[in-house]
């Protein structure tokens, strides 16, 4: 993934202000939590699908965009915004889970490629 994708994907102001004002380190480890969270989160979203409950679905949708707001991820987050609002009933259509884990790999992705942006440009 290139820059310009990796752009498309994140707030690269806003990393680039956690980079300089909490170290490189603590970026990296709230990235690592994000990662390890967010695999309850996709749990608990597949979950109020599995249970047709609106009320869950929208509370663990506005936990993972928020989440994803707070390492930058501004597609993602973007995204759970708008999904948050919709109701359950919209969702027979299992492509929207599907989606939403494939742009938090896409996001990953390119918060990993940004990352190694910062080891090659300090080398």
């Amino acid at each position: 993934m290139g820059f310009n994708q990796t752009s498309d994907y994140l707030d690269l102001a806003l990393l680039e202000h956690y980079v300089d004002s909490l170290g490189k380190t603590i970026v990296e480890k709230m990235f690592e939590l994000y990662c390890q969270q967010v695999i309850i989160y996709i749990a608990d979203i597949e979950n109020a699908v599995a249970d047709k409950s609106t009320i869950s679905w929208r509370q663990y949708c506005h936990k993972m965009k928020g989440a994803a707001g707070s390492v930058g991820m501004l597609k993602l987050s973007d995204s759970l915004k708008k999904l948050e609002n919709i109701d359950i009933a919209q969702l027979n259509n299992t492509k929207i889970v599907s989606n939403l884990k494939i742009q938090n790999e896409q996001s990953i992705v390119a918060f990993k490629d940004w990352l190694e942006s910062l080891k090659s440009n300090k080398c």
